[in-house]
């Protein structure tokens, strides 16, 4: 936080809140850290104002916790807590893509096809960010045509707990062509129309991703607590 970040004048909360989410979901601020409101007032030249206003936000969705005394941390949640934001994404994601798949539309397909080209090539450049972003455009892509505004709320507020971990994962993860080969599969599967087969392999692609990274997370602190939930 030694440099000052140029931002624009216009929305400071909103446009602090969006900077302070991309450093939390990138590692840049780890979970447990301590957020000095002095300190983001200094680094991001301005009011004190506009930073409890962002970091009110990101508390509300999560991300930051707010204490009484004004302090905030990065949120650092629980082996479980982790594991139950993974088995949400089961539970929303395959009902959503059970719905959608029987309304897809050469168009959908199609986009589909395209983030997917353009997932692989951030795969290829070890671009964990971008590959981020897309992950979760390409799995939005193939739930739209379920048509199902409520759910895709939900799994937003849920995707974006999970992104910090889907990242964190992916920057050590050695093996990746076993993710690149289910997001090639899933497409394949839904222009089959083979909604069972589709279901159960999101189910064994997300479940995989939580084992692997609380697998991670436990060594990452230290191993002193047991993966089983």
């Amino acid at each position: 936080m030694s440099s000052k970040r140029a931002i624009p004048r216009q929305s400071l909360p909103d446009v602090i809140a969006d900077d302070l989410r991309e450093r939390i979901l990138a590692g840049e601020l780890i979970e447990g850290e301590t957020i000095r409101q002095e300190a983001l007032a200094v680094d991001y030249d301005v009011s004190r104002m506009p930073i409890r206003e962002a970091l009110k936000r990101l508390d509300a969705e999560g991300l930051v916790q707010l204490t009484n005394n004004r302090g905030a941390s990065v949120t650092k949640r629980s082996l479980s807590e982790i594991g139950e934001i993974f088995d949400l994404r089961v539970l929303l994601e395959v009902d959503l893509f059970k719905s959608a798949i029987p309304n897809m539309t050469t168009r959908d397909f199609d986009r589909c096809a395209h983030l997917l080209g353009e997932m692989e090539h951030s795969y290829d450049a070890d671009d964990v960010g971008r590959w981020g972003a897309l992950n979760y455009e390409y799995h939005s892509a193939l739930y739209a045509a379920a048509d199902r505004r409520l759910t895709n709320e939900i799994l937003q507020r849920v995707n974006l707990q999970s992104d910090r971990y889907v990242r964190m994962h992916l920057s050590v993860m050695e093996q990746r062509e076993p993710a690149k080969a289910d997001h090639r599969q899933l497409l394949l599967l839904a222009q089959a129309g083979r909604v069972d087969d589709a279901c159960d392999l999101l189910t064994r692609h997300i479940q995989r991703t939580k084992d692997q990274l609380l697998e991670m997370v436990v060594a990452k602190r230290g191993g002193r607590q047991s993966v089983s939930l």
